[in-house]
C-alpha cells in the first residue's frame, strides 16, 4: 500500500449461537444423558437467521459485486453455530459460501467451542483452534491466516500462542487501561512475538452501530450512513487503520429492521467510499500492507464485554469460577477418552454462554446478559449446569476409569445393567405365562390408577407356590400307599382332591 494510500478500515462481524441446555434435574442424573434444548435452540436459529443472518448476507453479496472489489469484509464463525447451520438452516451456510467465492471476504480462525480455553490449557486451546481451521476448510473451503479469540479475549501469552500457531494477526478490544495515551487507530504487534499483528477495536464507533443505533435517546439518534461516514473523514489526519467490530446480529436482530438499520448498511460503504481517503480491507491484508507503530502491552487478559473489557462476565463470580474449574479438571481424562459422544458434549460444555449466563452484574451491563438467556436467574443457570456437568462426569468415568476404585464402580454398573436386562426378560416372561394361563376366565377390570390389578411379584409368587404344593402331594400320596399293594391306588384322599381343586382355582386367577 503506498503512503498516499496508507488509510485503511476493517469490518468484521462476529456469527455464534451456543447449544443451550435443557432443563436438568438433580434427578436425571445418571439417567438422562442429552443436554440440549433442541426445540429452543432451532427456533432461536431460525428467528436470527430469517431477522439477519439471511438478509445480511443479501445485502453483503450485493455491495460486494456492486463495488467490484473496493468492498472487503470480515467474519467469524464459530464450530458451534456452523454445526446449528448445518442442523437448523443449511440455507445461511449456502449463503456464507457465496460470499467466501467472491475473494472479498476473509474469515479467521477462532476456538471450535467458542470457549474460554486460552484462559485454562494451551493445549485444548490448540486442539479447538485446529479443528476450527479444518471445519472452516470443510465446509467453507477457506484457509485462516488470521485470527480472534473467543470474545476477543487477548494478552501477550495468548498472543505469542497465536503466532506460534502460524497465524499472521490477530483481533482484540482498544480498551482504554491498556492503551493510556495511545490510539486504536494504528496498527500493533505481540510484545513477546513481534510477528504477530494486532488489531484494536475502536469501541466508540463501534458500539455507535452496534448498541446505539437505534437509541432514541442518544444524542446523535438518528444515524445515517452519511452523518457515520463525515465521523470517520475527521478522524483521517490522526489515524491510520479504524477496526469497526461488532456482533452480525446488531443487523436485524439486536436493530430490527424497522429501525432503518438494513438502509444504513445498504449506503454505508458507498458513503465511506466517497467521502472518506479509508479503504476497505481485510486482517490479513492489513498484516501484509501496514507496519506497526510499537508493540502493544497486555500483561493480564482483556476482553470486549461489558465497561471493564475484562474477564468478569465470565469469571467475575464464585459460581462462574466453579463451574470452570470444575469443566477444564476433568481435560486430562477427556483427551485420553475414545468416545465420540462423550467428546462432542464436552466441546458444547465449553462454550463461554454457559458461564455468562452465569453472571451477576445487574447494573449497566444487565439488559446485554439477558439477551437470549434461557434462565431466570444466575443461580438457576449454575445448578442447571453443575447437573449437566455432574452427569458428564458419570459418563466419563464409566467410559475412562482412571483409578481401582472408578474400575470397579464402572464394573459393578455394568453387572447391574446386565441385571436389569434379565430381570425384564423374566417379567416379560412371567407376564406371558400369566395371560396364558388365564384363558378360561374373564380378566380382572384395570384399577383406576391405570396398572394392572395383580402385580407381577404376585403372579410369580402363585406360580411358586403351586409348584410347592404339587410336590407337596406327591410325597404326601407315596406316604399313604400299603406295603403289599404292587400298584398305586386310583383314588386320592377326598382332602387331596379339595386341596388340587384350591389350587388349580388359585393358579388360574
Amino acid at each position: 500500500m503506498s503512503a498516499a494510500a496508507k488509510k485503511a478500515i476493517c469490518f468484521y462481524f462476529q456469527v455464534h449461537q451456543p447449544f443451550r441446555l435443557k432443563r436438568y434435574r438433580f434427578f436425571d442424573l445418571g439417567h438422562d444423558h442429552y443436554y440440549y434444548d433442541d426445540y429452543l435452540n432451532e427456533s432461536i436459529l431460525r428467528k436470527v437467521a430469517d431477522k439477519c443472518y439471511l438478509p445480511a448476507n443479501e445485502i453483503m453479496l450485493n455491495l460486494i459485486r456492486k463495488n467490484k472489489g473496493k468492498f472487503k469484509i470480515t467474519y467469524s464463525l464459530s464450530g458451534i453455530v456452523l454445526n446449528q447451520f448445518r442442523l437448523y438452516a443449511p440455507e445461511v451456510l449456502e449463503s456464507f459460501k457465496q460470499l467466501a467465492n467472491t475473494g472479498m471476504v476473509e474469515f479467521l480462525a477462532e476456538t471450535d467451542a467458542h470457549s474460554l480455553s486460552s484462559l485454562k490449557s494451551r493445549t485444548q486451546f490448540e486442539e479447538q483452534v485446529n479443528l476450527h481451521r479444518e471445519m472452516m476448510k470443510t465446509y467453507l473451503g477457506v484457509e485462516t491466516t488470521s485470527f480472534r479469540n473467543t470474545e476477543l479475549i487477548y494478552s501477550d501469552q495468548i498472543g505469542s500462542w497465536v503466532a506460534d500457531m502460524g497465524f499472521k494477526a490477530m483481533l482484540t478490544e482498544g480498551a482504554k487501561h491498556i492503551l493510556g495515551w495511545k490510539s486504536p487507530n494504528f496498527l500493533y504487534c505481540n510484545v513477546i512475538n513481534p510477528r504477530l499483528k494486532v488489531l484494536l477495536r475502536n469501541f466508540v464507533l463501534s458500539d455507535d452501530i452496534a448498541f446505539r443505533f437505534s437509541n432514541r435517546q442518544w444524542s446523535a439518534w438518528p444515524l445515517t450512513a452519511d452523518k457515520y461516514a463525515s465521523w470517520l473523514a475527521k478522524l483521517a489526519n490522526k489515524s491510520e487503520l479504524l477496526n469497526i467490530f461488532i456482533d452480525y446480529e446488531t443487523f436485524g436482530e439486536h436493530n430490527w429492521k424497522e429501525t432503518g438499520i438494513f438502509e444504513f448498511l445498504e449506503h454505508l460503504p458507498d458513503a465511506i467510499l466517497k467521502k472518506t481517503p479509508y479503504k476497505f480491507i481485510t486482517p490479513s491484508e492489513v498484516a501484509e500492507s501496514l507496519q506497526p507503530v510499537s508493540a502493544i502491552s497486555v500483561p493480564s487478559p482483556i476482553s470486549w464485554a461489558d465497561e471493564e473489557r475484562d474477564l468478569t462476565a465470565w469469571q467475575g463470580n464464585e459460581l462462574q469460577v466453579a463451574a470452570l474449574d470444575k469443566l477444564y479438571s476433568l481435560t486430562d481424562k477427556v483427551r485420553k477418552c475414545g468416545d465420540d459422544h462423550i467428546k462432542k458434549d464436552w466441546e458444547y460444555l465449553q462454550s463461554s454462554d454457559h458461564f455468562y449466563y452465569m453472571a451477576t452484574k445487574f447494573f449497566s451491563d444487565g439488559a446485554v446478559h439477558a439477551y437470549f438467556n434461557p434462565y431466570e436467574t444466575p443461580y438457576d443457570a449454575f445448578m442447571n449446569y453443575m447437573n449437566v456437568l455432574s452427569d458428564f462426569e458419570i459418563r466419563l468415568n464409566r467410559s475412562c476409569p482412571d483409578s481401582n476404585e472408578q474400575m470397579k464402580i464402572a464394573n459393578l454398573e455394568g453387572i447391574i445393567k446386565e441385571k436389569e436386562k434379565i430381570i425384564e426378560q423374566q417379567a416379560s416372561e412371567i407376564q406371558r405365562l400369566a395371560k396364558s394361563s388365564v384363558k378360561t376366565k374373564d380378566p380382572e377390570p384395570p384399577s383406576s390408577s391405570g396398572k394392572p390389578s395383580t402385580t407381577l411379584q404376585e403372579l410369580a409368587h402363585k406360580l411358586i407356590e403351586e409348584s410347592t404344593r404339587k410336590q407337596k402331594e406327591k410325597r404326601k400320596t407315596s406316604q399313604t400307599e400299603k406295603p403289599k399293594e404292587n400298584q398305586i391306588k386310583k383314588t386320592t384322599p377326598k382332602k387331596s382332591t379339595v386341596k388340587k381343586k384350591t389350587v388349580r382355582k388359585k393358579a388360574g386367577n
